[in-house]
Formats: C-alpha cells, sequence, structure tokens
C-alpha cells in the first residue's frame, strides 16, 4: 500500500473484511483483507475486528514474535498451499501478537500500541511498517527503493550545530523557509543529489483498491515488465545555461558510466547511450517550447537484472510514462505515438479500452490469458492507466510470482 508520499507501506493496520473456510482444512482458513486472501489459524480473527498485515516481498525482524517465520528466513512471500488449490499472499498477526490492544472510538476499532499510540485504518497512523522495523525481503530493495537523498537535509547535515538551534528548525518546518537557508547555506553538490521534479514510480496494488470494480471506467492496460526503474529526465537551463539531463535509478543519479549499481555493468547509462536519449530530450525541449522540464520513465529488463531475462541475453529498455511539467503525466496511447517518433520504444499495449470484471478472480484471469508481448512466455502482470492518465494501479499474476520470486 502507498501513504500520502507515494511510498510502499510494507506493514499497516487492516480490517479483516471476511472469513473463508478452506476445504479439507482442519486447523487454518482464509481471512480476507480487500483484495488480498491469507491462511491463518481457525478462529484467530473475525469479521471487522484490526489485524496487523504484512504485505508480500516484506522481511520481519529476526526476533520476537517473528520466530515461527525463521525457516522461512523471515520473508513474506506469495505461497501456494493444500496441492496448489489455495494461495496466500501476506501474513496476518493481531494485537495481542505484540501486548498490543484493541479499542473502540464510539463504534471505530483501533489498535493501542504499547506506547500508547492509536493507529486507525483510514488515517497514516495505520503504517507501521517503520514501527515493526519491516524491511523488503530483497536486500538491494532497501536502497534501490529508499527515499532519495533530500538536498535540503544535505544541507542541514552539514551545518548540524547551527541547524538545531529553534530558529533554523522552524524555518526548515517551512517551504519557503528551506528555500531561503539555502541560498546562504546550500551547494553545488547538493543540488545534484536528486532532480527535485521527478517522483517515485510505484504503483498501488488492485488488492488495496477494491472499490475500483464497482466503477465503470475504460482503462489502458499495458504489460508491466519486471526489471529495473529507470528515469531520464532533462531540465531547460536558464538564459544562456546548458540544459540539465540526469540519467537515474529509482533513487540514485547515474552521473557517471561507472557509477557503483548492483549489476555487472551501468545499465541505465547503456541505455542512455543506446536510444541517445539526452539528444531526443534536447530535440523534445526545442519541439515542446512550453515544457520546463520533460521525464521519461520505464523499465530496463534482461540478463542477469531480475530472474526473468525476457529471453535477451543483453538488456532493453520500455517507456511507460512520459510527464511534462506543462501538461502532467500523458495519456499511455498518446506517449506510445510521441515516443515512436524519437525512436524511444514503450511497454506493450495490450488493450487500449478495457472496463475492469466485477472480482479480482476475473481479473487475475485476465492478465494470465495472454503471455508476453516480449518473449511469448509468462509476464508479471499488467499496469492499468486512466485515459487520462492522472490514475493507475497494478495487478501482478501470483503465479508469476511464485515462479520467480516466491
Amino acid at each position: 500500500m502507498l501513504n500520502k508520499d507515494g511510498e510502499r507501506e510494507l506493514c499497516y493496520v487492516v480490517i479483516i473484511d471476511d472469513i473463508k473456510e478452506i476445504p479439507g482444512a482442519d486447523k487454518v482458513e482464509e481471512a480476507i483483507v480487500g483484495g488480498w486472501h491469507i491462511m491463518v489459524r481457525k478462529n484467530q480473527f473475525q469479521i471487522g475486528e484490526p489485524a496487523i498485515y504484512f504485505e508480500i516481498d516484506s522481511k520481519v525482524p529476526e526476533k520476537a514474535p517473528f520466530e515461527f517465520l525463521a525457516s522461512k528466513h523471515y520473508k513474506i512471500k506469495t505461497q501456494k498451499y493444500f496441492k496448489g488449490t489455495v494461495i496466500s499472499q501476506g501474513l496476518l498477526m493481531s494485537a495481542k501478537d505484540f501486548n498490543w490492544s484493541i479499542k473502540y472510538n464510539d463504534t471505530i476499532p483501533y489498535i493501542i500500541d504499547d506506547k500508547n499510540e492509536k493507529h486507525f485504518v483510514n488515517d497514516e497512523s495505520r503504517f507501521l511498517t517503520k514501527r515493526l522495523n519491516v524491511i523488503y525481503a530483497v536486500t538491494e530493495d532497501n536502497v534501490r527503493k529508499a527515499a532519495p537523498a533530500d538536498r535540503y537535509k544535505k544541507m542541514a547535515q552539514r551545518h548540524g550545530k547551527l541547524f538545531s538551534k529553534q530558529p533554523f528548525r522552524w524555518l526548515m518546518r517551512k517551504t519557503w523557509g528551506k528555500k531561503l537557508l539555502f541560498i546562504f547555506f546550500g551547494k553545488k553538490r547538493d543540488k545534484n543529489t536528486w532532480p527535485i521534479w521527478v517522483s517515485k514510480t510505484d504503483e498501488e496494488r488492485i488488492e488495496n483498491l477494491p472499490y475500483l470494480f464497482t466503477e465503470d471506467n475504460e482503462w489502458i492496460a499495458t504489460e508491466k515488465i519486471d526489471g529495473t526503474s529507470t528515469t531520464f529526465t532533462i531540465k531547460r537551463g536558464k538564459r544562456f545555461k546548458k540544459n540539465e539531463f540526469y540519467v537515474c535509478s529509482r533513487n540514485v543519479v547515474m552521473d557517471k558510466p561507472d557509477k557503483t549499481c548492483y549489476y555487472d555493468s551501468n545499465v541505465y547509462i547503456e541505455m542512455s547511450q543506446k536510444y541517445d536519449v539526452e539528444n531526443v530530450l534536447n530535440k523534445m525541449l526545442k519541439d515542446f517550447p512550453d515544457a520546463q522540464w520533460i521525464t521519461i520513465q520505464g523499465e530496463t529488463f534482461g540478463a542477469k537484472i531480475q530472474k526473468r531475462d525476457y529471453s535477451i541475453k543483453n538488456h532493453d529498455f520500455r517507456a511507460f510514462n512520459l510527464i511534462m511539467s506543462n501538461t502532467g503525466r500523458w495519456n499511455t496511447i498518446d506517449m506510445k505515438k510521441t515516443l515512436n517518433a524519437y525512436n524511444i520504444p514503450s511497454v506493450p499495449i495490450i488493450n487500449d479500452c478495457y472496463k475492469l470484471p466485477k472480482t479480482l478472480e476475473e481479473l487475475r484471469n485476465y492478465v494470465n490469458s495472454e503471455k508476453s508481448k516480449i518473449d511469448n512466455k509468462i509476464k508479471e502482470g499488467i499496469v492499468f492507466r486512466s485515459l487520462d492518465g492522472t490514475r493507475s494501479f497494478k495487478c501482478v499474476s501470483p503465479e508469476y510470482l511464485i515462479k520467480y520470486h516466491g
């Protein structure tokens, strides 16, 4: 689930929506939370009560009360049970597992922890990722998906004693205050840590958005590619200054070809050079004179990037976002037409006018109904974007997760 800043949370308070029996199971049953089905002990939870949910791809601390996960290296993954008839995604734990308690505000239940902090299901207090020290199961993701470096934070750290004083702390809480302080205390190297106009690329999962099945909207369905998030962006230089061009992973600016990344070579620079992206973006700034900056976001994939190599021995790139300062995020179809003119490939479009079915099961069947447009093998999933480009979500195949990430 994404928080208000668009960052993925791995652990949060939920309400049990339903409990279902598992045919032939005497000791376990299924708890339903949104679109997630989680196998739990019988009578462990009741419908309507709050619980603590840990998402797939997460890892819990190697200590109490998580000792029962030692054989799984404390990692939460998609798993099949009962000869493949039951798929369980995530982990549910009760408040009492942590010696916490359930309280009620009128009729609204919430969890109160051992620090007397309240956690409601319908606001930001629900998120417990940091509180319980939950991290990503894949080590590299904990760095790759961490918050990008903040130029103002670097400035404050460099002047720690001064910035610890009350006037400076007050100014740092104000957007205008931080900008003012940066004029006097900022350095050029702070500016180059991260292009601040670029946002992260996480998509919300459909399992956390069950209300979408009640809407009557049309979506553009594009193939989700299992690779590494890649961003190319350019900002128009002021007066006679050169345009600022950046190549980024999810959170790191790749300003040099030999800059360390998680792969055998710097695949981000490699893709930039392969598609001549700097020259392309400079040309686009000329072709779109009202844009102050232009960003192309996509996925780099292939050999040794993920367990799925898409049957290629090298690497390739597909764009999924085109964003401009004056227009925002483009419609996927218009993005594809525009980038094609500059020889930048885009993610495959599966359906340009898709209406969601009534259930998650039907949607997953649709996701699994066709193979990847890239190599005709199992695909990771589908990203759905609204026709105006403002809304999006993903549906990832559980079978794919079990095969490549289980």
